[in-house]
């Protein structure tokens, strides 16, 4: 079996990284993790995907005069590990159109909400707010829209009475690492039959 190359982009601990680095561990994986990227030097997660013996690079935005430019040179890094398929996992940047563009159909993101409810920030606080009670996740393909991707998969986890945005968020956070490695099993195979 061929394995797609994944390259990962994060900004902080990267547990859903490390979720699909656990998954692409398994011999009958379709993906493997070639590379980690962030754009914090101070990211736990480049750490981690150290010790697992990942490629890593570190990229601030602030040493570049245009989003362009920082997300070109992102690119050019992303193609030196000859990269397929690019995950966000926690990358706290909001990507320019050429960048999304250029990876159209090959670019996903795990949000916790069930998009197209609550795009963006604060997700657990709205939902909480609004009294609602069902969230959850997304796995979603990106495109130029924030959150307004295709969903490949999505995990629902009840409200519960007293919960607060961090204990929903804790119990989100069991859904995203078992539905991303999932999704991204299915990008790899090509099987998004469920799509449709």
């Amino acid at each position: 079996m061929i394995r797609k190359r994944v390259g990962i982009l994060i900004s902080g601990r990267g547990s859903n990284m490390s979720a699909l680095i656990e998954a692409a561990k398994a011999p009958d994986y379709p993906a493997e993790i070639v590379g980690v990227l962030s754009n914090r030097a101070a990211a736990p997660g480049l750490a981690v995907a150290s010790s697992e013996g990942i490629a890593t690079a570190f990229l601030a935005q602030s040493k570049f005069p245009t989003r362009e430019m920082f997300e070109d040179v992102m690119t050019q890094i992303l193609e030196s590990w000859d990269v397929e398929i690019v995950c966000l996992a926690g990358f706290m940047r909001v990507l320019g159109e050429d960048f999304v563009n250029h990876w159209a159909g090959r670019m996903i993101n795990i949000h916790p909400s069930l998009l197209p409810l609550y795009r963006g920030l604060h997700t657990h606080e709205r939902a909480l707010a609004d009294g609602a009670t069902v969230s959850g996740c997304t796995v979603h393909f990106v495109t130029p829209g924030l959150d307004e991707g295709a969903p490949i998969l999505q995990a629902k986890v009840p409200v519960l009475p007293g919960d607060t945005p961090e204990t929903l968020a804790a119990r989100i956070l069991i859904e995203e690492h078992r539905i991303y490695p999932e999704a991204l099993r299915r990008l790899a195979l090509g099987d998004l039959s469920t799509l449709h």
